[in-house]
């Protein structure tokens, strides 16, 4: 069986030497497997290839019309995303949308047809598209011009997609490298400073101040494979690409698609006339397979050496940690052994003095049994889901399908909320499992869900193609409470009627905890023990939030793996450590400290992401 045959759909697997070392570990087990199988291709459910074919040689087996679909229009200096048909662009009439899981609907995908459509391997040059018309005399007309003149001071972005591929935007930056997104702006503003936006720096005519230019024409490159398959000859799409630019049509019936670009001054209260215009032209690519399609995606990312620094510099912190603990456990903790079972030392010191103390139910028990059921909760779901996105089956070419996964991993993984939840209140002796059952099924989703029902009011109130729909909020609702809360009751009962037993009994009367310095009090530990296994992930939270916040895609699973991985043993190495130290000078009430020793990373991700924005 050929390794084209195991592309897992239109996932880019020739990505994976950008991915760490990883991956030769996750595949080599599934090709070997895969060696004794049948010699046909297979592909995942709903990704296989589409095969294209010129117009006299259209059949059952291949389709000559090349359709481009639109996506929401957003920008980085808005967090409003709109759809589509809310800008006065020119729109399909027959308006036919593709179906969307819930991961796309959740991000606030629209994907809508366009009135663009090609023939395969029919270059056009300067065809029309529509022409809108405005009157600003008219209150209607000027409120689209005005919200377009709006969207281009705000520097929205096109989103367009062919054969579910986005189409990219390269152009050349400082060294003769390419910077491409998968994006391309309205227009550019001129400001009456003469500073012109990022679009307008491309174009030296576009230099009048407080004027909008808007890019009403593209020039469309789509690069196509040919092969022969089962007896026939036909072609699958590996690139598409566009270029966006200015045109002042003049005559409708004659366009040349040349000539001064089409502006907008700022003040403008005539009538106006916008034409929308395309070229398209087709490429054969011999070089550039259907499997590896994604790779001209990853021209302008150049973050993989970075990652790697990124890596090692985690590493590194992980074996200074680690050597710390072996440290204690193998020194320290081996001495104290040593010294305790000597029949000299009647004195107990240090940790030994509350060993009938350590196991002592911390107040607020049940709330921090809630909180570490959900928090199992939510660390099995991740691993599970950058696992599987590791393997392929989350790739972007299946949009929606992470945070679908999610969400459904998110839904099951409520009987180990419960478990470990009712588990741990009843080593604290508590008795009210059924309260404790409630809070963890509804207590941190409820929050979320208020919160996600607040600012979905917003985004309605905006108009935002990001605001959920009524449909879509019953329908969480519906997994949540038909399908979350019973797992997590089931688990709650298993877990309550278990038995648990300490190795070492309590005392009645609680020891008196010694004064503590500045150094050893909870709120300094706590705010210090997070500073590490944040150092670890910082470099990947940038470029994660750099992604999110620039509507760009992150593919690196990868090294996201990797990294949480070692924030979990950070996590896990500084809070013993801190406990250790703790417990040495006397101060047994550990619980909540070593919570949110690691919790506070959270924080310190937080505070990152409000930066960076």
């Amino acid at each position: 069986m050929s390794i084209r045959c195991f592309c897992m759909g239109t996932y880019p697997w020739s990505l994976w030497p950008t991915l760490p070392g990883l991956r030769g570990l996750l595949v080599l087990g599934l090709i070997l497997g895969l060696q004794t199988a049948s010699s046909n291709a297979f592909y995942l459910p709903g990704l296989a290839p589409v095969n294209f074919c010129e117009v006299n040689g259209e059949t059952n087996y291949c389709q000559s019309s090349v359709e481009l679909y639109v996506n929401r229009l957003d920008s980085v200096e808005s967090v409003l995303p709109y759809e589509y048909n809310t800008f006065d662009f020119c729109h399909d009439f027959k308006k036919q949308s593709p179906s969307e899981n819930l991961g796309q609907v959740l991000f606030g995908e629209r994907i809508t047809s366009s009135p663009y459509e090609f023939s395969f391997n029919k270059s056009e040059t300067c065809v029309k598209v529509c022409m809108k018309s405005y009157d600003t005399a008219k209150e209607d007309q000027k409120k689209k011009l005005d919200f377009l003149k709006k969207g281009i001071q705000l520097n929205y972005q096109h989103h367009w997609i062919i054969d579910n591929m986005p189409v990219v935007w390269c152009r050349d930056i400082n060294g003769g490298n390419k910077y491409c997104t998968t994006g391309f702006p309205i227009g550019c503003f001129v400001p009456q400073s003469g500073e012109p936006s990022d679009a307008c720096f491309m174009h030296p005519e576009f230099n009048k101040t407080n004027t909008y230019y808007i890019f009403n024409h593209v020039d469309i490159t789509i690069t196509y494979h040919s092969e022969n398959e089962v007896d026939w000859y036909v072609s699958k799409l590996v690139s598409a690409r566009l270029e966006p630019k200015s045109y002042k049509h003049v005559d409708e019936n004659h366009l040349t698609c040349n000539g001064t670009p089409m502006e907008i001054p700022g003040d403008y209260t005539d009538k106006l006339n916008i034409i929308y215009t395309y070229s398209v032209k087709f490429e054969e690519n011999k070089q550039i397979r259907w499997g590896s399609r994604w790779d001209y995606i990853l021209e302008s990312m150049s973050h993989t050496s970075i990652q790697w620094f990124s890596i090692l510099n985690s590493f590194v912190i992980v074996l200074f940690l680690t050597g710390m603990v072996a440290m204690i456990i193998l020194r320290t903790l081996h001495k104290d052994i040593i010294r305790y079972n000597q029949e000299d030392i009647q004195k107990d010191y240090g940790w030994k003095l509350v060993h009938a103390d350590v196991f002592r139910p911390p107040r607020l028990g049940m709330l921090l049994s809630i909180l570490l059921g959900q928090g199992t909760q939510v660390l099995i779901m991740t691993f599970i889901t950058l696992f599987l996105a590791c393997l392929g089956f989350l790739s972007p070419a299946n949009r929606g399908a992470l945070m679908t996964c999610s969400v459904v991993l998110w839904v099951l993984m409520g009987a180990s909320a419960g478990y470990v939840s009712a588990k741990v209140y009843k080593s604290f002796r508590g008795l009210k499992w059924k309260t404790n059952f409630l809070l963890t099924a509804l207590l941190c989703p409820g929050v979320v869900f208020v919160d996600i029902f607040i600012m979905n009011l917003i985004l309605w109130i905006e108009g935002s193609s990001s605001a959920i729909s009524f449909g879509t909020l019953v329908g969480i609702l519906a997994l949540w409470f038909g399908i979350s809360v019973p797992l997590t009751f089931l688990g709650a009962y298993v877990g309550s009627f278990q038995k648990f037993d300490y190795p070492v009994g309590t005392n009645q009367i609680p020891r008196h905890i010694p004064h503590q310095d500045f150094i050893r009090r909870p709120l300094f530990s706590i705010i210090i023990g997070g500073v590490l296994p944040f150092g670890c992930i910082f470099i990947q939270l940038f470029f994660i939030l750099n992604s999110i916040w620039s509507h760009q895609m992150y593919i690196m699973f990868g090294f996201l793996f990797l990294v949480f991985i070692i924030l979990l043993i950070t996590c896990s190495e500084a809070t013993i450590l801190l406990c250790y130290f703790h417990l040495c000078s006397e101060d047994y009430h550990w619980w909540w400290r070593a919570f949110l020793t690691s919790s506070f990373t959270a924080v310190y991700f937080c505070l990152c992401s409000l930066l960076l924005r």
